[in-house]
């Protein structure tokens, strides 16, 4: 789901691309990886200079939460998965089931991954630190290899042991060798 029209929107470099932010003059309303072939005009706005720093104080491993007002729009479920997403620790992952469970769908782990890419706010919303259950990466709307990067910068920055995200896990019976 595309956030509604803000009042003030950029592009910015990052290490992952472009990032296209949109905002009204109160609150982030989209963050989204852009191949935008046009940059929106620009506009003074103290939303965009905010989350601009911030954004760019997490790329050098010195933020770990971001501290600006967001207004998402969706569905009631879509905001209660997005609002459980941003109580997912620094540098750690849960799996869609966990987060199925947490917003009180034990078995709804398809609409939660629906409501992750949906999910209008990348990066401040961390809908990157939702793996499947078996370990792997799953799916992200901004490209496999943008999660896989979020995740290892978190850990490197956290200085935990990278992520080992493509291991076959193999559940260890009792009493076998």
């Amino acid at each position: 789901m595309a956030p509604a029209l803000a009042s003030a929107s950029r592009i910015v470099r990052s290490p992952l691309g472009d990032l296209l932010l949109q905002a009204e003059s109160n609150a982030l309303r989209g963050l989204s990886f852009s191949g935008a072939d046009a940059t929106p005009p620009a506009v003074k706005s103290a939303m965009l200079e905010q989350i601009e720093h911030e954004l760019h104080e997490y790329f050098q491993g010195r933020r770990r939460e971001f501290g600006v007002a967001l207004e998402m729009e969706g569905t009631d479920f879509q905001k209660r998965v997005w609002n459980e997403l941003r109580k997912i620790p620094f540098a750690e992952t849960i799996s869609y089931a966990e987060l199925a469970k947490r917003v009180g769908s034990a078995n709804g782990f398809r609409a939660v991954g629906s409501a992750n890419g949906a999910n209008p706010i990348a990066i401040v919303v961390p809908c990157h630190r939702v793996i499947n259950t078996n370990g792997e990466i799953g799916g992200y709307g901004g490209g496999q290899w943008r999660k896989r990067w979020l995740l290892e910068h978190e850990r490197r920055v956290a200085g935990m042991p990278p992520l080992d995200l493509f291991a076959v896990k193999t559940p260890v019976v009792v009493g076998q060798k």
